[in-house]
């Protein structure tokens, strides 16, 4: 299992405020590297795992389920408690919906962050895949929804069906809970996106509880957001949510 190049974990210790960030499905930290680096740039401690069966071939992917990724991002998250004082939990995607769920198992978390979050979806890929996995075992990829020119994101060009079918079984059991979420949040989403639609985002901002929420239309990006012309912006929304909720503003 070769890991692919910027892939790999991204682990730094600093301040007692601590930020995890986690990439979407069949994605990598690759994906979230810049945020993540430069919240390290900006000095918190940083935590942004590799999911199980992420960042290498599709194959490895086939088997793993959202347990699995699920407990990888607890892992990280346990380390951050043991140095930092506060925690904010981010994540792109799939990912923001992975965090959504530690944030309900760990309501001690100072914060939430959600990019593009998928808490449900209309693509047709999806929709199909209770038909689709008993005749296939992969579908194509739908990586590279990206703006600007001349950045790609390295996601897989294959999505084994077996793990994404576990996707859906996971945004059932989010969105089921979303009330239970009384955090502060900063939700950062595309005006356009050819993955997710607007009604995820809808359904998230709708049920959950939070009285402090902060909502951000990205208006010059597509999903993968945290490659895209409004990733500066992701940046400095997500270093002062951050700062703001651990008291430093």
């Amino acid at each position: 299992m070769q890991i692919r190049e910027g892939a790999t974990p991204i682990v730094h210790d600093g301040s007692r405020t601590g930020v995890l960030v986690c990439h979407a499905f069949t994605g990598s930290p690759a994906a979230v590297r810049p945020l993540a680096e430069h919240l390290v740039d900006e000095g918190f401690s940083v935590r942004a795992p590799r999911l199980p069966g992420h960042g290498t071939a599709w194959q490895d992917l086939d088997g793993t389920t959202w347990t699995d990724w699920y407990a990888e991002l607890e892992g990280a998250y346990a380390e951050l408690t043991e140095r930092c004082d506060t925690v904010v939990a981010c994540g792109l995607s799939m990912g923001a919906t992975l965090s959504t769920l530690l944030v309900q198992r760990n309501p001690e978390i100072a914060g939430l962050v959600v990019i593009n979050p998928v808490m449900r979806t209309k693509n047709l890929k999806f929709r199909l895949i209770p038909v689709a996995r008993r005749l296939r075992s992969t579908v194509s990829g739908i990586g590279g929804d990206i703006k600007k020119d001349g950045v790609s994101h390295d996601a897989y060009e294959r999505m084994p069906l077996r793990p994404l079918h576990t996707q859906a079984q996971l945004w059932h059991r989010v969105t089921r809970d979303l009330p239970q979420i009384t955090q502060p949040v900063l939700v950062l989403r595309s005006r356009v996106d050819h993955i997710v639609a607007p009604a995820s985002s809808q359904l998230f901002l709708s049920r959950i509880s939070s009285t402090d929420v902060t909502d951000v239309v990205l208006e010059n990006s597509y999903h993968v957001a945290t490659l895209d012309n409004d990733a500066p912006r992701i940046h400095e929304a997500v270093t002062d949510f951050t700062r703001r909720v651990a008291g430093n503003a």
